[in-house]
């Protein structure tokens, strides 16, 4: 586990996936933009204040406190999002540089990933927006935010990666028979969502950890890589 962090963590910083890694944090950057954006046009469209200067400037430092702690917690969905779209690109890098010897994976139709980055979006916001109602609360909210966004991370990723090469299906029984592990290697790269900044490397670095982390943990698919394919395409719809 320790070795596959280790390894991604290396790639996600070197020539094989800077590049990669400069679109997905500028894209990612953009999206975080637009939500503070959409976040401050709401606040300006929802709250009616008296005009007097010290209500003005209070609610200015309080909107932008807002928004940080905000877009701290809408992080990880827009890395979730930010990972869909580039996973194959990222995997299909790792795979040939780590293990030239061994069958590639195959890439998700499009339908298929599409549905699965928005859904995992749907599910990683859902549940930072829980742990910021609970900022009030010390010491819970963060708790809250770590461990689920630990085991959303590490869920949802393993699965993209597994079904590389396996079908969605073989991919969910697999994560479910190695769950504690595959949780375990979620609060080990979870950190990384806490650094301002460093958190826009997650989608680049998670997804290179589960590639290595997948081949590590499971034999590949007794089947040939162009059967595998051809059980993929065939269950895509």
């Amino acid at each position: 586990m320790f070795a596959a962090a280790i390894d991604a963590l290396r790639q996600t910083f070197s020539p094989l996936l800077r590049g990669v890694l400069l679109k997905s944090m500028a894209l990612g950057l953009l999206l975080l933009l637009a939500l503070a954006v959409a976040l401050e046009a709401a606040l300006a469209h929802y709250v009616d204040v008296p005009s007097y200067p010290w209500v003005e400037t209070t609610l200015a430092v309080v909107t932008g406190l807002g928004l940080v702690f905000g877009i701290f917690y809408l992080m990880p969905a827009v890395s979730s999002l930010v990972a869909g779209l580039f996973l194959d690109d990222v995997a299909e890098r790792v795979e040939a540089a780590s293990y030239p010897d061994d069958p590639r994976g195959q890439p998700q139709p499009v339908v298929r990933a599409v549905f699965y980055s928005l859904r995992f979006f749907g599910v990683v916001l859902l549940v930072n927006l829980t742990a910021l109602l609970l900022l009030l609360v010390p010491g819970v909210n963060l708790i809250i935010f770590y461990v689920a966004n630990a085991y959303l991370i590490s869920r949802e990723y393993f699965e993209l990666a597994a079904m590389r090469y396996r079908t969605p299906q073989e991919a969910r029984q697999l994560r479910q028979t190695h769950a504690v592990s595959i949780f375990l290697a979620g609060l080990l790269i979870s950190p990384v969502l806490l650094v301002p900044i460093l958190n826009l490397i997650m989608p680049v670095f998670g997804t290179a950890f589960m590639v290595h982390f997948h081949r590590r943990l499971a034999p590949l698919p007794d089947r040939p890589a162009g059967d595998g394919a051809a059980m993929i395409e065939g269950r895509a719809v």
